[in-house]
């Protein structure tokens, strides 16, 4: 199974003035998710920016044939919540874990769900109507 990679917005300010020095709160999640030892079949990666500035502080995650997402309005203290969540992630086939099984930060604070690369159109609208011309 493919590993899931969980991108961390290292420049985040969650819409806060940083003092000269300080480590912005993006950067504090990230050092929050990387105390201790990720979970299984997790990756954890420092980016600059996900263009979620108004979102907090923000994660996404991501792993080839699956179903991306980014979250929002995180902090330190969700730390926890969001390596379940990327574990559950990370377990799952194709990205898409079942809704109460989720964290809630990650059912309440998601932002977008991006579509497999390359995916098929009968994956990405299974419910669709067909439309004739």
């Amino acid at each position: 199974m493919a590993r899931a990679t969980l991108y961390v917005c290292m420049t985040c300010k969650a819409g806060q003035p940083v003092t000269e020095g300080a480590l912005p709160p993006g950067a504090q999640l990230h050092a929050a998710l990387t105390a201790g030892d990720p979970p299984e079949g997790v990756d954890i990666i420092s980016v600059e920016c996900l263009s979620a500035c108004t979102q907090g502080c923000s994660v996404a995650l991501t792993k080839a044939g699956a179903w991306g997402y980014v979250y929002g309005r995180l902090s330190p203290e969700n730390a926890a919540e969001i390596l379940d969540g990327a574990a559950r992630y990370a377990a799952s086939e194709n990205g898409l874990v079942p809704w109460r099984e989720r964290p809630e930060i990650f059912r309440k604070q998601s932002i977008a769900r991006i579509p497999p690369l390359g995916a098929s159109p009968a994956i990405l609208t299974p419910n669709a109507r067909k439309v004739s011309a």
